[in-house]
């Protein structure tokens, strides 16, 4: 995949639905941050539209990730780390939204029946991301037939 300080490795950044099926597929190597990648992920998206929200985990606790994201029309619902300097910009009524993210490590937990996907043999990022590709394409088609 990419070149990163120890090695070789890959980030897989997935966007899903309410229901934990695959939306969004945005592979990278592992050294950028997942602020970084959010936005080349929805421009990976497959439906038209925007979603409303996106539920993140703390690493996507950025204000100005949740800035370029309110332009866009979403609401970042993401827990505020615990170093946070500046004021907290959530209320709980938005954080209980956050415990339906187990949705999306469902959604992980499906995609690691797949071995390959699961191990990387490929060292080509395009034929790695074709094979998560197929496996979501699969987990879609087991979920509608």
């Amino acid at each position: 995949m990419g070149k990163t300080k120890r090695g070789k490795g890959a980030k897989l950044m997935v966007i899903a639905d309410a229901h934990g099926l695959p939306l969004a597929v945005y592979t990278s190597s592992a050294s950028p941050h997942e602020v970084t990648l959010v936005e080349a992920t929805l421009a990976e998206a497959i439906t038209l539209g925007r979603p409303e929200r996106l539920v993140g985990d703390r690493a996507c606790d950025s204000d100005p990730l949740d800035q370029k994201l309110a332009q866009m029309g979403i609401e970042l619902i993401a827990p505020h780390k615990c170093n946070r300097k500046r004021a907290a910009t959530q209320d709980g009524r938005a954080l209980r939204r956050y415990k339906r993210r187990w949705k999306i490590e469902r959604l992980f937990a499906w995609l690691n029946k797949f071995k390959r996907v699961l191990t990387k043999w490929d060292y080509c990022a395009e034929r790695y991301t074709a094979f998560v590709h197929l496996a979501f394409s699969i987990i879609l088609l087991r979920r509608y037939l």
